[in-house]
């Protein structure tokens, strides 16, 4: 019998799941939108029930319905994180869960840690400083700010790890997710922190650490009424979206680098051995005994979405064809991206943004092309600490994403970075991953199996170089000029959602 492969992503703007064969061919694709919730100026939170829960049924149920003759022989999910999700002891939430480096609740509680036990040993120790990302001090957040809901919590979870417990009610979380749950995890041993989990969380049971493709258990009768998922198919542990998906884009030899357009901009770059910077994020890579850089920014697909509703009735479409229309340069139009603040590379979380140099001859077009400007700044930045602490080991770069699509806005990275990019010539995305985890978990597919196919190369163009070197350096600049103005605003922007 035929046997089929289910791989679900919960993301950050939407949910999305896949069903291919154990070659890699696409069954049937879903995708659910949704929005997460912004309760106060720097909070970023998800219902786990309402929204993760619910739309891995919702998921579930439609790609079941193309199963046919064929067998479900595997299932992984995804999702969005490091997140902190609070619950009692039979697993049921507390709270909405806190969600990742967008959340930037916990700024007072990584000062605190970082000096409590060093920011030289933190890096050794876990392979990142504290920032945002992390999520013991969220955990620090939650005892001191909520304590009567810390005082039941029992239980905590990631996206995809509270999935795979609705699912098997296995209480598991994958090496990698660990590595960013900073500072609990133990990058060189590959377990958790002892003395820092019974310093930051004693009463929480930390959870049994698996390999994101190896299999928590499998589906229970109760989750089968619910999803439609047959009774028994096995489960693997999965992952955080970002490296799902790199591994679905064929990101895994040392030297490769995912560059994801996403509501987020996030990197990863697989290492040919462990190492550490104090600007990135070291983590355990997707396979066992692997390592990985990481760095991701604040915003991203989520500005340009942004840009797009403030302009009121427009499409992408208009809104690209009039950015293409405009000059490289945006006419002298420079933006900062740091509208949720920003992660990597200056991890401020009181930044903001900025648009400088507007005149009254700027259009929307001009404004939209400076938000592929920006951001693209942002990464060039990013690749250069890359650079700087892999010793220029970059091998290729691998675009991903929905803001692939189009063209512009690649091109518009590449002019600024200098550096070619591979396109997939399948962007599915992190579900796509998944489904290769599950394969692979099973035993159905080859653990060296690798189900990306470039479909073509976007290369710089070396006549805009001047141009946007002379506004990389402004960009840079403004950033520094602007710091402290930004800061105060960030302030009263924070005491006016209080």
């Amino acid at each position: 019998m035929k046997q089929l492969l289910v791989g679900i992503d919960i993301g950050t703007g939407s949910s999305k799941g896949v069903l291919t064969d154990t070659s890699g061919e696409i069954v049937a694709q879903v995708s659910i939108p949704h929005e997460i919730s912004l309760p106060r100026p720097g909070w970023a939170e998800a219902d786990a029930d309402a929204l993760w829960w619910n739309e891995i049924i919702s998921i579930s149920q439609e790609l079941m319905q193309h199963v046919g003759d064929s067998q479900v022989g595997g299932v992984c999910v995804s999702g969005m994180g490091p997140c902190l999700l609070l619950t009692d002891a039979d697993c049921t939430p507390l709270r909405p869960a806190i969600l990742y480096g967008i959340d930037m609740r916990a700024t007072a509680e990584i000062v605190e840690l970082t000096r409590k036990f060093g920011n030289e040993q933190i890096v050794q120790r876990c392979g990142t400083a504290l920032s945002t990302q992390a999520v013991g001090p969220k955990m620090l957040w939650a005892s001191r700010n909520e304590p009567e809901i810390w005082g039941k919590s029992k239980k905590w979870f990631n996206s995809n790890s509270y999935i795979v417990s609705r699912l098997t009610g296995a209480y598991v979380l994958d090496h990698h997710s660990a590595s960013q749950c900073d500072p609990l995890y133990d990058i060189e041993n590959q377990a958790w922190f002892g003395d820092w989990v019974d310093e930051i969380c004693p009463d929480l049971e930390m959870p049994t650490l698996l390999w994101p493709h190896e299999i928590a258990g499998t589906i229970t009768p109760q989750a089968s009424l619910a999803t439609g998922l047959p009774v028994g198919t096995p489960v693997a542990t999965g992952t955080i979206d970002a490296w799902a998906e790199a591994y679905s884009a064929g990101v895994r030899k040392p030297g490769d680098l995912m560059l994801m357009y996403g509501s987020t901009m996030f990197m990863v770059q697989v290492l040919p051995a462990l190492r550490t910077s104090p600007l990135l994020w070291t983590t355990a890579g997707v396979e066992k005994d692997t390592y990985t850089f990481a760095a991701g920014m604040a915003t991203s697909g989520s500005l340009t979405s942004w840009m797009k509703n403030v302009f009121g009735a427009v499409t992408f479409e208009e809104l690209m064809q009039e950015a293409s229309a405009t000059a490289p340069g945006s006419d002298g139009l420079l933006l900062l991206p740091y509208f949720a603040g920003e992660r990597t590379p200056v991890f401020d979380p009181q930044a903001r943004g900025v648009i400088a140099g507007l005149s009254l001859r700027h259009t929307r077009g001009h404004l939209f092309r400076a938000t592929y400007e920006g951001i693209g700044f942002g990464i060039r930045q990013i690749l250069e600490l890359f650079d700087a602490a892999g010793g220029k080991e970059t091998t290729r770069i691998v675009a991903v994403g929905g803001g692939t699509q189009g063209g512009l806005w690649t091109q518009i990275v590449s002019d600024i970075t200098g550096r070619s990019q591979l396109i997939p010539k399948m962007t599915i995305g992190a579900s796509y991953g998944d489904a290769l985890l599950a394969g692979i978990g099973t035993g159905l597919v080859d653990p060296n199996t690798d189900w990306a196919e470039i479909s073509h190369e976007v290369v710089p163009n070396p006549e805009t170089f001047d141009t946007y070197q002379i506004l990389f350096q402004q960009y840079q600049d403004l950033y520094l000029h602007t710091k402290s103005q930004v800061h105060i605003l960030a302030t009263m922007q924070e005491k006016d959602g209080s």
